[in-house]
């Protein structure tokens, strides 16, 4: 098969492919396949081969990874009055709270950009 044969093709299957992911919730694809007249076979082939080359191009390209990591932190907002002393003797209060289920890090206007930058960096592996 040429590659613009190729192409057609696949745009075509990208749309049945799409159309099936999009079906009544509780039908399953076999049925829709069924209802719609489309081959079993030949929408396992393709969707196969789509994925492949979606993997192709996501693992090729440097700027996205080809698995992303699974991160579980969130943020919320914390009202926190109480004041944090530093070396300094000032006390500045706590503007954010980053929290994972391991950790707990409250951050105060008075840290650095490196320092911040760093701790960012390091808590999805804590």
């Amino acid at each position: 098969m040429d590659q613009c044969t190729h192409e057609v093709r696949a745009e075509y299957w990208k749309g049945i492919i799409k159309a099936c992911g999009q079906r009544p919730a509780g039908q399953s694809a076999k049925c829709w396949m069924d209802e719609n007249g489309i081959c079993e076979q030949s929408y396992y082939y393709w969707q196969r081969k789509l994925r492949e080359q979606a993997y192709g191009l996501i693992k090729e390209s440097a700027a996205v990874p080809a698995v992303p990591e699974k991160t579980d932190i969130t943020f919320v907002e914390v009202p926190y009055t109480q004041p944090v002393p530093t070396d300094t003797g000032k006390a500045f209060p706590c503007v954010a709270v980053i929290q994972t289920s391991c950790i707990r890090i409250e951050i105060t206007n008075g840290i650095s950009d490196p320092v911040l930058t760093r701790i960012l960096k390091e808590v999805p592996h804590a």
